[in-house]
């Protein structure tokens, strides 16, 4: 709120916004921020709306004409939310397009929230795990340490190896990207991979995870079959953009598994790596395994989670406003701008949706943003 208030802006909290992280309407207001009762009078003045998901169909209307949204839009399938939001008049950023590059790291909101996702699918894991985690030699025995194979080693995979390894587990791991092998090694841990040819160029330019032949997918499922039998926690991470999750564990993979042993799958909003995961549930296979198909993990580490984001957002705000007349101003031939912009004067302008229209999806509790114009008084902003 304060670097808010700083840059210039009229901050509306809308009320109970940030209950879940333990952050009371009381310490908005302490912070300077007004709070509005509800999202419509929070939001029916702002110049500039923070949310943290895409807003809802019957959320548009309330929001005026040529309002800047800034979210984690999820446009990937979801055109017809994309055509709703040109058609309110709204110029939606996704925050999740934010490019990898140097400047922008600050505001990389899908490495902030994959972080947490790995270190809470961890902890997710060995709750559902009906054993320790670290070998422990006592009087009575010794306990074996647990199994851990990670598959699909982004950010979020990554942070999942070092919270296994700090837990005492043996670590495995595994992805189609080459220079993921000595990150792996560089966290103690040990690579699992077919390194043929076509493992060799399996990365994008942008350094994300390239679809593999399905020759490739056959060979690294036989070698995965056998490794993922001994193991006794798996946590699969693997998404491409715009592309429903790979399926990496079958279900002869998972009958294969020992009783009691837990898949811990992130990716089952996007259809799920694991075969019989369904999103919000944890399901109990016949052999006796566990699937844990958590929805919006990051999420469940609100407090964190929330920090982390408003940290993004306002990385990202700032580059919006003019630092002199205290006004929001967007320079649309901004690298930054124009990979995040979805829609614009009634139109998806965004290259890579323009096309299409269908879809839709949200969350309240949001913050909005809103600029005095001389001579009037503040306006009142947010959802």
């Amino acid at each position: 709120m304060k670097k808010f208030k700083a840059l210039g802006a009229d901050v509306v909290v809308q009320s109970g916004a940030g209950t879940k992280a333990g952050i009371p309407d009381g310490e908005f207001e302490a912070a300077g921020a007004t709070v509005a009762g509800s999202a419509e009078e929070a939001a029916r003045e702002a110049d500039l709306v923070l949310k943290v998901r895409r807003p809802a169909a019957e959320e548009l209307s309330i929001f005026k004409r040529g309002a800047t949204v800034v979210a984690i839009m999820d446009p990937y399938g979801n055109e017809q939310a994309l055509k709703g939001l040109a058609d309110a008049g709204i110029d939606a950023f996704a925050m999740e397009l934010m490019p990898r590059i140097t400047r922008a790291q600050v505001m990389d909101v899908l490495s902030s929230q994959a972080n947490l996702a790995g270190y809470r699918a961890v902890v997710d894991g060995a709750a559902e795990y009906g054993r320790a985690m670290p070998m422990m030699m006592t009087a009575a025995g010794t306990v074996p340490a647990a199994r851990v194979f990670v598959m699909g080693v982004g950010v979020a995979g990554l942070q999942a190896i070092a919270t296994a390894r700090r837990l005492g587990a043996v670590v495995t791991a595994t992805d189609v990207r080459p220079a993921t092998k000595e990150q792996v090694e560089s966290l103690g841990a040990k690579f699992v991979a077919v390194e043929d040819e076509e493992f060799k160029q399996a990365e994008t330019s942008g350094g994300y995870a390239k679809e593999m032949s399905a020759e490739y997918q056959k060979k690294q499922a036989e070698l995965v079959k056998g490794h993922i039998a001994k193991q006794d926690i798996v946590i699969t991470t693997a998404l491409i953009p715009g592309r429903p999750a790979p399926k990496l564990v079958s279900e002869e993979m998972v009958a294969s598994m020992k009783p009691g042993s837990v898949l811990v799958d992130l990716a089952v909003e996007r259809g799920g790596n694991v075969a019989g995961a369904k999103p919000g549930e944890i399901v109990t296979t016949p052999n006796g395994a566990k699937i844990v198909g958590h929805l919006n993990v990051a999420g469940r580490l609100a407090a964190t989670a929330s920090s982390l984001y408003a940290r993004n957002l306002y990385a990202f705000i700032e580059t919006l406003v003019d630092k002199e007349s205290k006004a929001l101003a967007i320079k649309w031939d901004d690298e930054l701008v124009k990979a995040t912009n979805l829609t614009r004067d009634g139109s998806v302008v965004h290259a890579s949706f323009q096309p299409k229209t269908e879809g839709a999806a949200s969350e309240a509790g949001a913050v909005g943003l809103a600029k005095a114009e001389p001579g009037k008084s503040p306006a009142t902003g947010a959802a």
